[in-house]
Formats: structure tokens, C-alpha cells, sequence
């Protein structure tokens, strides 16, 4: 968690160029990429970066409730290691990618520079990033070591002309003080049309509020999971469980992070990315009447169709209950979190990865 402390001090003292300017305060949908050094030198840094997913979501989603949220992740090392680059494409099932991102682990990169040309180069190139006016497409760059400029590769000014082309902001997240990577790091930011900031090189610290309320945001969701229903091919359903397993194998505040976002999202999907019969019939993803009858639940498949359909209903009105309540809980906190917040800013000299990076998508999403 560690990630999640040392960006809003820098932020506040960053001497950085000035955001893209951006006219609309409406978006339709917002695009992260996260292009994260992967090497031994970054492993405290990554271990927080597994936790910041859902706080970031939160963000965007608290501005923007309307708004469709996916992210992707690109992890660069270097050549001669176990890989140079290794992508996850841009989804909305952010907790597909929640489960890509805790496999990550630090190794590598012994020595400097690193492929950072290449990450950069397919975080712009590769990943299938929207067209159009009303989508927002942020990347933040997080490394601590200079790139390779010997290599015969796309290098970064012609890279970044190509992502100020497609509207694409890359904001430059320096992990330590060396002097190279500092000077190049500006200059990404700088030719981004966004935002460098430097964090110690472990990520830094962070305490994180626990509220009167996060025990029963808990309960509350585990109530919620009992109205999840898997259905669909045996891969889908073995997929959606692994994600509600990944969740349970959360920390504590990244558990509640998540409940938190569940409750904002207007789209109301307990699980991302389909696969629970009961949300996709409600966001109509599918008609119950259309799915194959050996893709049903068990308790399913011996009913009716009108029999079904109530079953459904009464899975919904539970569902809804509890949502209710959820909402209530997650307001609750949120007004207990950003006075405890105040109350700590000036001890930590607001060194908080989480604000950091608020700070900056509220900004860049103006």
C-alpha cells in the first residue's frame, strides 16, 4: 500500500507544465493506463500499486457517475529479462485487471536504463484506446530508471507526438531522485501535456482511515455476493468466481474501496465484466428467456419461464435492499473519511499517493 502515500506533496510542488486544457465538463468515458516499471528496484512501489486501482475508480466515478471507467496495464522491464513488455488491454473489468495486476511481481533490471521507449510506444500504440470527443484518456508513467535511447526503437518526443494526436495525456510518476531519470521524466510530462511528480522510491506511507463503518460496508457485501448468480459457459462462471475470490483475498481497505465503487457506479454490477445472471439481466446485457437452459443455474434449469422470471425478481429485490442500505453506509463514510482527511493534512503535509493522483484526474477530467 505503499504506493498509495507521496504524490500530493509533490504535486503541490511540482514545477511541472500546466494540464491539458480540457472544455468539457461532460464525458461519456474515461480511459487509464498504467505503465508501471516492473523491475527488482520497484517491488515496495508495485505492492502499492495493487491497492490504488479502486481509489482511482472512485475518483473518476464520484465526477463522473455516469461515465463507462477502463483501465489497462502495461509492465516493462528491459531486454534480457523475463519479459520486456507485458500488456493487459483496456477494460472495463477492472477486476479482471485487479487480478492481472496482483500477479505482477518486482524482478529484473539489474542495471539502467530500461525499455521504457517500448512501454511507453505500446501503452499508445497497442492498446485499443476509444475514438471520439467525449472520451477522457489519461496514462501515468511509473518508473525510477531513464530509457534506453541506444535501442532501434520508437523513442519518446515521436511517441508522444502520437498520443498528443489522439488525445491521449501522458502524466510522468518518478519512483526515487535519480538526477537522468528526472530530467527525461519532465520532459515526458512536459511533451504529454501533463503532470510529473516525484514519490520516494519505496512509494512512500500512508495511513489509511479506518472508519466506524467499514466493518458493516464489509457484511454488507458478502450479503451482496450471495446474490450474485454465475451462469453462462463453465470458463465464464469459473472466471467470475476467481474475481469474487480475488476481492475476498483484499485487504480490508481495498475490500471497501471496491464496495465503495459498486455503490457510486450507476451501471450496477457487484461483479465487472458479466457473468452474474442477475446484473446482466438487469443492465439488459441479456434476455433471460434467451439464454440456453444448460447455461442456467441448477436451481434454474428445473422451472418454468414464468417461474424463472420470478425467481430472478425476487434475487433483484434483495439485491436492491441491500444496495439501498450499501449506499447509505458508503455516504456515511465518505463524509467520516474527508474529516479525518483534514484533520491529518497538515501532520502529513498531505503526502498521500490517493490525493496525488485525485488531484490530478479531477483536474484532467475538467
Amino acid at each position: 500500500m505503499r504506493l498509495v502515500k507521496a504524490l500530493f506533496c509533490a504535486v503541490l510542488l511540482s514545477t511541472a507544465p500546466a494540464f491539458a486544457a480540457i472544455q468539457s465538463n461532460s464525458v461519456d468515458r474515461v480511459e487509464v493506463v498504467f505503465v508501471l516499471d516492473t523491475t527488482g528496484s520497484m517491488g515496495d512501489l508495485i505492492e502499492g500499486a495493487k491497492r490504488k486501482i479502486w481509489s482511482i475508480a472512485n475518483t473518476i466515478v464520484e465526477s463522473n457517475p455516469e461515465a463507462d471507467v477502463a483501465m489497462g496495464l502495461v509492465g516493462f522491464r528491459d531486454r534480457g529479462d523475463a519479459y520486456v513488455v507485458k500488456t493487459h488491454q483496456m477494460t472495463e473489468d477492472l477486476q479482471s485487471l485487479y487480478g492481472r495486476l496482483v500477479k505482477f511481481e518486482a524482478d529484473g533490471g539489474d542495471d539502467t536504463p530500461e525499455s521504457v521507449n517500448e512501454a511507453l510506444d505500446t501503452a499508445i500504440s497497442d492498446i485499443k484506446w476509444s475514438k471520439g470527443d467525449d472520451v477522457r484518456r489519461l496514462v501515468f508513467l511509473v518508473g525510477d530508471a531513464p530509457p534506453h535511447m541506444d535501442y532501434k526503437e520508437r523513442q519518446y518526443p515521436d511517441i508522444l507526438k502520437e498520443a498528443k494526436q489522439r488525445g491521449i495525456v501522458v502524466n510522468a510518476v518518478q519512483a526515487g531522485d535519480m538526477g537522468e531519470t528526472t530530467e527525461i521524466w519532465k520532459e515526458i510530462a512536459q511533451r504529454g501535456q501533463g503532470r510529473f511528480m516525484a514519490i520516494p522510491q519505496d512509494g512512500g506511507t500512508v495511513s489509511v482511515v479506518i472508519s466506524p463503518y467499514d466493518d458493516d460496508i464489509q457484511k454488507l457485501q458478502l450479503e451482496l455476493d450471495l446474490t450474485v448468480v454465475p451462469f453462462g459457459r463453465n470458463e465464464v462462471q469459473d472466471e467470475l468466481k476467481q474475481k469474487m475470490n480475488d476481492r475476498a483475498a483484499a485487504p480490508a481497505s481495498t475490500q471497501v474501496e471496491n464496495s465503495k465503487y459498486y455503490a457510486k457506479r450507476a451501471k450496477k454490477e457487484v461483479v465487472t465484466g458479466g457473468g452474474d445472471l442477475i446484473a446482466d439481466v438487469r443492465n439488459g446485457a441479456v434476455k433471460l428467456d434467451a439464454v440456453p437452459e444448460a447455461e442456467l443455474p441448477k436451481e434454474l434449469q428445473d422451472l418454468d419461464a414464468a417461474e424463472r422470471k420470478d425467481w430472478v425478481a425476487s434475487k433483484l429485490a434483495a439485491r436492491q435492499q441491500i444496495e439501498q442500505r450499501m449506499q447509505e453506509l458508503v455516504e456515511q463514510r465518505d463524509v467520516f473519511v474527508k474529516e479525518e482527511q483534514k484533520k491529518s493534512v497538515t501532520a502529513s503535509a498531505g503526502d498521500s499517493f490517493d490525493r496525488a493522483v485525485e488531484e490530478t484526474i479531477k483536474v484532467q477530467l475538467q
